[in-house]
């Protein structure tokens, strides 16, 4: 489960932009579009080019949703470690800190191009 109110780690698997659920469109901005897309069993983590999304899947049949959205703008700085290159499990970490003291903490499975999460952050905070 995705709680971005809770301190946690979050285990996500990179899936392909066309995977995103089919509401998360209707959410965007003028301008916005989906970089990285992640998920958990039934949740999604999207990266776009001006936050990050959350939808957190609740209840038994999964009708009940909950968004939540941390813009870049409240970003005070972040940290990420890539995998090593003789690792059997090859995961990346993602740490954000906001302004308000709230940090998330992203463990990310397999492979995918951190650094361009990264990059997209960086366009914002820095």
């Amino acid at each position: 489960m995705i709680n971005i109110s809770k301190d946690s780690v979050f285990n996500l698997k990179p899936i392909d932009i066309s995977e995103v659920r089919p509401e998360i469109p209707a959410l965007l901005v003028s301008g916005e579009e989906i970089v990285m897309a992640f998920k958990t069993v039934r949740d999604q983590l999207v990266f776009t080019n001006k936050r990050i999304i959350s939808v957190d899947v609740q209840g038994f049949t999964g009708t009940r949703k909950s968004y939540t959205t941390l813009p870049y703008s409240k970003i005070q700085f972040y940290a990420v470690q890539t995998p090593g290159l003789l690792e059997l499990v090859p995961d990346s970490e993602l740490e954000i800190v906001f302004t308000n003291g709230f940090v998330a903490h992203f463990e990310i499975k397999g492979s995918c191009d951190i650094i361009k999460i990264c990059r997209v952050i960086s366009e914002f905070i820095l």
